[in-house]
């Protein structure tokens, strides 16, 4: 009788210890650490919104802590997601393809905003128009950003050429920081930069809007400036984690339409914790409204700025015939959040 007993009671155990181990998801174990990555920049708003507001913490539950990296580029960023140094958060297409095409180690799981990028002339520097740029050095925050993929395509609608002399136009490789000290001391003549760093430029008076986010190529800034990817170890073993990081996402885009004032502060207090300085509410709305922000990803719009790449030279060792993007983008998770699935 006694061993009857046992036998009942081990098998008791062994089922709870199943139920206990949640189908192989890992998602609920105890101390789970998720680190985000973003950059310092108002076109990745909604991700400071939803740390701000607690979107991610709430939904991730009191067992997870959140360790938030933040970056001064989307090279180092797609470095760091690529080899596992963060698990998910938001960067923009150009560094993420070329790093993809290398890795193919993390996918976009959705959109979060479209555009945000202006082209800035120093006000000094006699130019009037994108054709004046020749002969000028223009800065971009990294070599293969999106924000140097729509110089590039800037440049040949106006059938300019890039180049290391004065017969085209010069790109370098600043920090948004270091580019708006650039301006201010004359070094460079131009910049093609992410919001707010163009309104601060203009506010103080530094340079003057050349061409405004709404005509940035492609798609007339209707383009990815801001995706929400992660890692495929994270997808993985957190299926469920990366979907409430998802809505966390939807939520922000949501609270910043919805609540744009109260946001605006929110922004500002994200800027002073990830830079260590606050930005005037004044220059944050004007960047908000350079802003398209969505969930939404255009897949087309992704190749164009992959060819790009391509031409540039900064995706290596691929034939243009077999640039597949197609498992680059899994919106799978995201149409289920949609669907409260």
């Amino acid at each position: 009788m006694r061993k009857i007993s046992l036998v009942i009671v081990l098998l008791f155990t062994l089922v709870l210890s199943a139920c206990g181990n949640n189908g192989g998801n890992a998602s609920t174990t105890e101390s789970l650490t998720v680190n985000i990555g973003l950059l310092k920049n108002v076109t990745h708003a909604p991700g400071f919104i939803a740390l701000q507001k607690g979107y991610f913490q709430d939904a991730f539950g009191a067992n997870v802590k959140i360790e938030v990296t933040a970056f001064d580029n989307g090279s180092d960023f797609s470095t760091a997601i690529a080899t596992n140094q963060i698990d998910l958060g938001f960067v923009g297409p150009g560094p993420a393809i070329n790093q993809f095409l290398k890795s193919e180690n993390f996918r976009i799981i959705s959109g979060s905003n479209n555009g945000g990028a202006v082209l800035i002339a120093r006000k000094d520097a006699g130019i009037h128009s994108v054709k004046d740029l020749v002969g000028k050095t223009v800065a971009i925050p990294t070599k293969g950003s999106t924000n140097e993929i729509s110089l590039r395509l800037l440049l040949q609608q106006e059938g300019l050429k890039v180049s290391t002399d004065t017969s085209g136009v010069q790109i370098i490789s600043r920090a948004p920081a270091d580019t708006l000290v650039a301006m201010r001391q004359k070094e460079v003549d131009a910049t093609l930069i992410p919001e707010p760093w163009g309104m601060q430029m203009v506010e103080e008076g530094t340079g003057e809007v050349l061409v405004d986010w709404d005509k940035i190529p492609p798609n007339d800034g209707n383009y990815p400036l801001t995706l929400l990817v992660a890692s495929d170890k994270f997808l993985k073993a957190h299926r469920d984690l990366a979907k409430k990081a998802i809505q966390a996402n939807l939520d922000g885009i949501d609270f910043i339409k919805t609540h744009p004032t109260e946001a605006y502060e929110l922004i500002s207090a994200e800027l002073k914790e990830l830079s260590g300085k606050g930005m005037d509410v004044k220059l944050i709305k004007g960047a908000i409204e350079h802003l398209n922000l969505t969930d939404e990803v255009d897949l087309e719009v992704i190749k164009t700025m992959a060819k790009v790449s391509f031409d540039a030279g900064y995706i290596k060792d691929i034939k243009e015939d077999e640039l597949d993007l197609s498992k680059f983008i899994d919106l799978s998770l995201l149409d289920e959040v949609k669907q409260n699935k």
